[in-house]
Order: C-alpha cells, then sequence, then structure tokens
C-alpha cells in the first residue's frame, strides 16, 4: 500500500514562519515535521510515498531527497506556487499513487497513532481515523455509528484526524484543478460507503506557532 503525505499548504497562520520555509519544514525538536511523519510511516511498512507540494515546494525535494536515507521511496507531486487543496491535489498524485487503496496523511499533524494497523481493513471508498474534539474544533466533524459507519448526523462528533484511506474510485470522474475533499467524503457518507475508527492515543493539529510551540516542549519530553 502507498501513501500520501499532503505538504502543498500555505501555513497561513503560521505566518511569517512560513514566509521562507514551507510548512512541513517548520522544526519541532530539531527535526521538520514531515521527517517525523515520514519516518512513522517507513517504520509501519509503508515505504512507497508520494508527496505533493506547492509553496517553496522545492526546498522539500532538496530537503527529503529520493527518501533513501529514511529507508523509503519518495515520489512528488507538484503543485505550482498554487496549491490544489486536498482532493485536488490526490487527483493530481493519483497516477503516483496506483489502482489499489492508499493512505492519505495531512503533513501538519503529529501523531503516535499506529499506522501498521490500517494495511489489515477492507475498504470501501474511503476510511477515516477520527479523535476527540480539540479546542479548535470543539463541533467536531463526523459521527461514528456502531457499524463502524462514519455518519453526518448523531449526538456525538468527533474530528477528523487527517489520516484516511482511500480508494481511487472516490475520486472518479473529478475534473483536474483545485478542489476539496469535504464535499466528496459527505457524498460518500451518505451513501454509506464511508467506514472509520477513534484513536485515543497522542495527536495534535500544527496550525498555528503556539501549538508548534507546545509540539517541541512535548517531543523534547520524550527524550
Amino acid at each position: 500500500m502507498k501513501a500520501m503525505i499532503l505538504a502543498a499548504g500555505r501555513g497561513e497562520r503560521m505566518r511569517p514562519l512560513t514566509d521562507r520555509i514551507p510548512k512541513p519544514l517548520l522544526t519541532a525538536a530539531g527535526k521538520p515535521l514531515i521527517e517525523y511523519t515520514i519516518k512513522q510511516l517507513v517504520a509501519a511498512g509503508f515505504n512507497d510515498i508520494v508527496i505533493n507540494h506547492a509553496h517553496l515546494g522545492l526546498q522539500i525535494e532538496n530537503r527529503l531527497g529520493n527518501g533513501n536515507r529514511f529507508g523509503a521511496n519518495i515520489s512528488y507531486s507538484p503543485e505550482g506556487e498554487q496549491a490544489l487543496e486536498t482532493a485536488g491535489g490526490i487527483i493530481n498524485a493519483l497516477h503516483l499513487l496506483g489502482d489499489g487503496v492508499f493512505l492519505v496523511v495531512n503533513g501538519d499533524i503529529a501523531t503516535d497513532f499506529p499506522f501498521a494497523e490500517l494495511k489489515k481493513l477492507t475498504v470501501d471508498l474511503a476510511h477515516l481515523v477520527l479523535v476527540d474534539n480539540p479546542a479548535h474544533n470543539a463541533q467536531g466533524d463526523f459521527g461514528l455509528a456502531k457499524s463502524g459507519l462514519v455518519v453526518s448526523s448523531g449526538t456525538e462528533h468527533f474530528t477528523f484526524s487527517g489520516i484516511g484511506l482511500y480508494r481511487p474510485e472516490l475520486f472518479s470522474n473529478m475534473p483536474a484543478g483545485p478542489s476539496k475533499l469535504g464535499p466528496l467524503l459527505r457524498q460518500a457518507i451518505a451513501n454509506g460507503r464511508v467506514s472509520g475508527q477513534k484513536m485515543d492515543g497522542f495527536w495534535m493539529d500544527i496550525g498555528t506557532p503556539e501549538r508548534l510551540q507546545e509540539l517541541d516542549f512535548y517531543y523534547t519530553q520524550q527524550r
């Protein structure tokens, strides 16, 4: 199974840090955020990794290279200076991801999620990993039925972690160009074709300089 790391975001909330450095190369405890994710994926057996990029993206390629030093084979999906949003970025990279189920991970999260367990799953159109709602997303995104299906309604909502499995068929008939993932997922959810699970381990969305500082402290304390 191949994996994709979404690394094309402009990082507006991280400015001015991201004016000269792409968000995935911001560091916590002395290491770029994206390198933590790559090492976790490789440790879980995801050695073929696709990374999309836009703003200052060549810095990412220059830093990571072909992935050999991580035990990975890294391919790149450049989008130019203007990112294609989540679904558009995945569609742009489909030719690198193959015909089967693939894993997509947001490049601006930190987690101890056991990625290897995702390889055991049977997936219809998509499978989402959900987490408890952080303060910055208190209303959550989706519910989770007892059947294991993700639902839009329900009394309790959780936050989408940015970790998901997808079949290429989810993106069938979608044109190239910028497009959001949310509408595609909600349509598939309405059709009962998206499963999910809730994780209870460590997870952070590194969306602001303050959260980057929190992550730096967390990783430093783990040493």
